[in-house]
């Protein structure tokens, strides 16, 4: 997870290094928000704790709670989750469908394909 935790800061930074003129503010907000909650996480994870470190991850946790609210403007509603199952239930009965009419080699290729 402490390895995880510090790649994913760098992968965001390097995907989002380049936002148009509307989005710097909300790559700013994202990456400061996922900052605080890593930093958070590498902190709890000491053997030991000063007030002074306490304090950090006070000031962490305050920080993401502050920023956290950026990735709820993108959150996927419930509505949304069903659409992509109808399109998958739609493609499986086409496939079934199409199946039926096509020769087993070729079958086999087209399965290969799609992999």
């Amino acid at each position: 997870m402490r390895n995880l935790g510090r790649y994913l800061l760098a992968v965001l930074a390097g995907v989002l290094r380049q936002p148009d003129s509307m989005q710097v503010q909300l790559f700013r907000r994202g990456l400061t928000c996922v900052r605080a909650l890593l930093d958070f996480t590498l902190m709890a994870q000491y053997r030991s704790h000063t007030p002074e470190t306490i304090s950090y991850m006070a000031e962490y946790a305050t920080q993401f709670h502050v920023t956290k609210y950026i990735f709820l403007e993108f959150r996927i509603s419930k509505r949304m989750q069903e659409k992509p199952d109808e399109l998958r239930k739609e493609l499986r009965c086409q496939k079934a469908q199409m199946r039926e009419r096509v020769p087993p080699a070729q079958w086999r290729r087209i399965c290969d394909d799609d992999r």
